[in-house]
């Protein structure tokens, strides 16, 4: 069961292209999908920011 902070699959498939453009330099970018998780979940607890 998915959290209520989680995307759903249906909405990461309308926003991934526009979040995680082709990167041709650079070191690897880490998991947008999991740092997007983390900011909602930031949003829905409450919790401070460090």
């Amino acid at each position: 069961m998915a959290k209520r902070y989680e995307l759903p699959d249906a909405a990461w498939e309308l926003i991934k292209d526009l979040v995680s453009p082709e990167q041709k330099m650079g070191r690897p970018r880490s998991d947008d999908r999991l740092l997007l998780n983390g900011i909602f979940w930031i949003l829905c607890s409450g919790a401070a920011w460090r």
